[in-house]
């Protein structure tokens, strides 16, 4: 298992939060053999008893996401236990994955976001100005938390108006900025340094009040303070509906699902495929004006 998880962290590049979620699962998948079988090496696990275990798991009532999080992980412990000899047949290859609802993201409506950020004001001072930024650059670039906690000085380019990303697997990515953002990016930076001094350029650009790099916590509270006061849904007040608001709004005004997968960072277009689902007014409205017998 240890193998593995060095093999996710190192070769794979997988995020911190994900190589845990996996020894998480894998804790549970060795718990499980080890009471209901007495097998000390999961490795050693069968095809019935895997079946098993993903059976007890729908028995407790779980998300089937949740499920298929935990199958997936076995998909990848086995696959790599075949690839370094641990074993000799992947007893995964007859496994089943439980089947499940497509959910459609949650996203912010345009209106309420557009009266947060236009109207709300924000307070004059750095954690303030901070708020305001966090806000605006998740839902004006539509990056990922961890994107945005990882920007230094040196990713902005303002005079080209950009900023770099890395994303997951290290890959990295330029994304515009908006004009509305960048006054708000020069706003925050000379209230930081008012507030700490100089800094170098390859720190990150946000911080904490003091003066610690920006964590995720305190994003995903600062993130709820504010949306709850223009939405009451719970699915609305977390970073990533913000992403979710920045495709749903682009793909809304006519922008094409292959830039707004490359803005995203997207591995493939079927990752982007979901904000299709989420535009069908607009598709509606498209057909009225332009078919001649609507």
């Amino acid at each position: 298992m240890d193998d593995f998880l060095d093999f996710l962290r190192f070769e794979k590049r997988l995020s911190p939060h994900t190589v845990t979620s996996y020894q998480t699962d894998l804790t549970q998948f060795a718990a499980f053999v080890l009471k209901e079988y007495e097998l000390a090496d999961p490795a050693q696990a069968t095809h019935p008893l895997i079946r098993d275990w993903v059976v007890s798991l729908m028995s407790q009532s779980l998300d089937p996401r949740t499920v298929n999080r935990k199958v997936a992980c076995l998909r990848s412990f086995f696959k790599f236990l075949l690839r370094t000899h641990v074993i000799g047949a992947n007893p995964m290859l007859r496994i089943k994955a439980p089947k499940m609802a497509r959910k459609l993201p949650e996203f912010v409506p345009e209106e309420a976001l557009n009266r947060l950020l236009n109207t709300f004001e924000f307070e004059d001072s750095f954690a303030g100005r901070r708020d305001q930024l966090v806000l605006e650059t998740l839902y004006g670039t539509g990056i990922r938390l961890s994107e945005l906690l990882g920007i230094t000085d040196d990713d902005l380019d303002l005079g080209a108006r950009t900023v770099r990303v890395t994303g997951k697997g290290d890959k990295q990515r330029v994304v515009p900025l908006n004009p509305s953002l960048l006054a708000v990016i020069d706003t925050y930076r000379a209230a930081r340094l008012a507030e700490f001094g100089p800094r170098p350029s390859s720190s990150p650009l946000l911080l904490t009040d003091k003066g610690q790099p920006l964590y995720e916590k305190l994003v995903y509270r600062t993130v709820k303070r504010y949306l709850s006061q223009v939405s009451t849904s719970a699915a609305h007040q977390h970073p990533h509906a913000l992403r979710h608001a920045f495709a749903t709004h682009l793909l809304g005004k006519g922008a094409d699902l292959n830039s707004i997968k490359e803005l995203l960072g997207h591995a493939s277009l079927a990752a982007t495929q979901v904000y299709t689902h989420l535009s069908v007014d607009r598709l509606k409205s498209v057909f009225e004006q332009a078919h001649p017998r609507a």
